[in-house]
């Protein structure tokens, strides 16, 4: 990077100590000196940066491509494929290898659940996070039978690879590994044109760490994507990025973890009105006239489950309701609580 273009920075590699047979250890940026909050880390030219831009060398196709049937992530799993296939004659042979050495492991060395056997995913079983995995893994599969577009619609950037087209080139199994590879450490830019708003970013994440709790991110600033910290660092010291506003399922979907002290975190609780209930029709119209609906979701927010049993037990109280004149009541009150003064309480 440095030989290409790359200014001074103040990090470096270091390797973590935790690995297993399967796989090598994973790298991690650290500070190489001691960094003031407010400092600048890097900064990546863009020249050293892949986005969708860069890879179809047009923005009308980047954009076409991205509105139909495939992402972003897509597009640049599969230009990152042909270009190993080059092997060292590839000008990204040494990012290719560091995201092979990861292979779509995040800063705890784990890899994605969608790259988990069945046996590793019955570990999820009673969690929604095994279904929402499952619908991951089946989009990535119909991105993959979408792959050939590609080819035909910007068939100038193929031409430098002598191979088939990609359904024939690369197995689903090795197109999946790209995939999920490149959905661990794409960085979502931001105030830059559509074709330029996925980014893979030598430095950037998966060599970073994520974290729910705090402000520094990766930003294009004056034709490069450089970090400033938002907090002090000693040398030595792991980087760390905000990772957005996700929850835990999230974070262990796309990054192979999760944060204890995520303020993002949700457990999503669903209740509905029973419809055989007599009372159906007046409850709906109750909860209607709240603002909710008759099968309704609530969210529970790590460090906000007061105000979140506020919301919801009202609801819950009113669907226990079996005393049509404590109905009637409800229906007619316009006091303080949210659904009357209903003092009919759910069962546990």
């Amino acid at each position: 990077m440095h030989r290409n273009g790359l200014p001074r920075c103040k990090v470096v590699l270091n390797e973590s100590t935790s690995h297993d047979e399967k796989h090598m250890p994973v790298h991690y940026v650290v500070a190489s000196d001691d960094l003031p909050a407010g400092d600048v880390a890097f900064s990546v030219p863009n020249s050293l940066v892949v986005t969708l831009e860069r890879v179809l060398g047009n923005e009308t196709v980047a954009e076409l491509l991205t509105t139909n049937k495939l992402s972003e992530l897509a597009c640049l799993a599969l230009y990152l494929m042909y270009e190993k296939k080059q092997g060292k004659k590839s000008f990204w042979y040494p990012y290719i290898r560091e995201l092979d050495r990861q292979r779509g492991r995040g800063q705890l060395a784990v890899e994605s659940p969608l790259l988990w056997s069945e046996e590793e995913l019955a570990y999820l079983t009673g969690s929604p996070t095994k279904a929402e995995v499952l619908e991951r893994a089946e989009g990535i599969k119909r991105e993959y039978d979408e792959l050939d577009t590609v080819w035909f619609m910007a068939g100038s950037l193929f031409q430098q690879y002598p191979y088939d087209i990609p359904t024939e080139a690369f197995p689903f199994e090795i197109f999946k590994q790209a995939f999920v590879a490149v959905q661990s450490c794409v960085v979502h830019l931001q105030k830059v044109p559509l074709a330029q708003r996925f980014a893979l970013v030598p430095l950037g994440p998966p060599l970073l760490a994520y974290r729910s709790n705090c402000k520094a991110m990766l930003s294009a600033v004056n034709g490069a994507v450089e970090l400033v910290v938002d907090r002090a660092c000693k040398a030595g010291e792991p980087i760390v990025v905000w990772c957005g506003p996700q929850p835990n399922s999230k974070l262990l979907i796309n990054y192979g973890f999760v944060d204890d002290d995520n303020s993002y975190d949700r457990l999503v609780v669903e209740a509905a009105l029973n419809t055989e209930d007599p009372q159906y029709q007046d409850k709906r119209l109750v909860v209607q006239r709240n603002g909710k609906l008759s099968v309704q979701i609530f969210h529970v927010y790590a460090g906000k489950e007061k105000e979140a049993v506020f919301d919801m037990l009202p609801y819950l109280r009113l669907g226990y309701v079996s005393d049509p004149s404590e109905m009637q009541s409800v229906l007619s009150s316009q006091g303080e609580s949210l659904y009357g003064s209903s003092s009919a309480r759910p069962a546990c």
